[in-house]
């Protein structure tokens, strides 16, 4: 609602704006068509790629090379490389699994936090890289693949935990009235088994589908009023430009947040999961 609101409000502005049809340079709004484009690498095979699939490929190869750079040579007094990848896993260590978790099962599920952080967020961070300017989590795969990796472990954790209770007592919570079962068991088995990995899936995906649509919508008009429109138009796109810019910069905010949040609801699962009373 907000993007629409956005895009009838610019192009409100001028009314030859969306006359996209014809070659006047007319202004074009975003479109949900930007998180499918056309496939350039092994067309017609289950190894198609598009330049979004390339992109993930190369951030992945990209973190793997940067880890291994900056832990090749560990030295007791770090340089500067070693500094950076010692707080990040300092970060997630501390701040999200020993702190959830405690020290003992926080290292047990340290690898696979570190991995969620890492990956959502170097994913984030290609929607404010120029030239690539779409986030890797913007589409569904990969975060539908990180929201059932996380409900993978969150059941793990919790037959590892309690194999006979884990189940009983997340579908009939301890303390509940026998009569409320009848409507608090399919609650929970809903929320608990089915919607969980779509929420978490959902979350990520929208933050980062909008924010590149509201990064695109500024930029777009900004390039329209000042090199197509002209004259006094070019006000507005100095408005756009100022808008854009600060979009960028809370979108870094939301980049950073959203790996924080993804990685931080994968603790609390693991942590409901090994909760004593299961």
């Amino acid at each position: 609602m907000e993007i629409e609101l956005l895009v009838n409000a610019l192009t409100a502005l001028v009314p030859f704006a969306t006359d996209g049809g014809n070659e006047d340079g007319g202004f074009h709004p975003p479109t949900i068509a930007e998180f499918f484009p056309d496939i350039v690498l092994f067309d017609g095979t289950i190894f198609a790629m598009n330049r979004i699939m390339i992109m993930r490929v190369l951030i992945a190869v990209l973190i793997c090379v940067l880890f291994w750079l900056g832990t090749r040579k560990m030295r007791l007094v770090p340089g500067r490389g070693q500094s950076l990848i010692e707080m990040g896993l300092g970060f997630v260590r501390n701040g999200i699994a020993h702190d959830l978790l405690g020290e003992k099962i926080g290292n047990r599920f340290l690898p696979i936090l570190t991995t969620i952080f890492f990956m959502v967020l170097a994913m984030n961070l290609t929607g404010i890289i120029p030239g690539l300017n779409i986030a890797g989590t913007s589409v569904f795969g990969i975060p539908l693949l990180l929201a059932l990796i996380t409900y993978c472990v969150f059941i793990y954790a919790g037959f590892k935990q309690s194999p006979k209770n884990f189940i009983k007592n997340a579908l009939f919570p301890p303390g509940v009235p026998k009569a409320l079962y009848v409507l608090v068991t399919p609650i929970e088995f809903i929320s608990t088994f089915v919607l969980r990995p779509i929420t978490l899936s959902l979350r990520l995906l929208m933050n980062m589908m909008v924010g590149h649509l509201l990064l695109v919508l500024f930029f777009a008009a900004t390039q329209f009023f000042i090199f197509t429109a002209g004259g006094w138009y070019s006000l507005f796109g100095v408005g756009t430009f100022a808008f854009g810019l600060a979009f960028t910069l809370f979108e870094i905010l939301i980049i950073v947040l959203q790996a924080y949040i993804f990685t931080l609801l994968t603790a609390v699962y693991i942590q409901l999961a090994v909760l004593e009373e299961h």
